[in-house]
């Protein structure tokens, strides 16, 4: 399970950065079509929603009842129907401002690093009692790190879009 899953999110950063690849720095701030972000906004978005993982697996965690991955129907229902659009919490939303791809792209790197460390030395069957998504509430670990591939990838199809664009 956790080569799988080792796997899986080193190929969802793979297409991330393949993607974010697409954009030089000029083009990396600017609106491609009324309504959406910059491409630096969505991969800060990514950075906001995906920073702080280890802090969360490390702080309040209890083994419970539920299956390992009783949500990742939910989160993949949500997360990979491109089909839909949300609106992003108030505490992941991207700040209004020019981006760095260089410092995007390295802040991503660590973000992935961690989470691969997590997949490598955590128990993934462990609760995160300290984090919710709303709406879906806390997430296993094993949770938590789909959570991490699903909004990636969903993200990575926006970069997409927007590049077409």
């Amino acid at each position: 399970m956790k080569a799988k899953l080792k796997q899986e999110v080193e190929n969802t950063f793979a297409a991330l950065y393949q993607t974010i690849s697409l954009f030089d720095q000029s083009k990396i701030n600017i609106i491609p079509f009324e309504g959406s972000w910059t491409p630096g906004q969505v991969v800060r978005h990514i950075i906001k929603a995906t920073s702080g993982f280890k802090k969360v697996c490390d702080g309040n965690t209890k083994k419970l009842e539920n299956a390992i991955d009783e949500k990742i129907p939910v989160l993949k229902d949500i997360f990979l129907n491109f089909n839909t659009k949300y609106d992003s919490p108030d505490f992941i939303y991207p700040e209004d401002r020019e981006y760095d791809k260089i410092e995007l792209t390295s802040r991503l790197q660590k973000i992935e690093s961690e989470i691969l460390d997590i997949v490598a030395n955590y128990d993934l069957s462990l609760t995160c009692l300290d984090f919710e998504i709303p709406g879906i509430g806390t997430l296993t670990i094993y949770e938590l790190i789909n959570f991490a591939i699903f909004h990636t990838t969903r993200h990575t199809h926006q970069l997409k879009v927007i590049f077409e664009k």
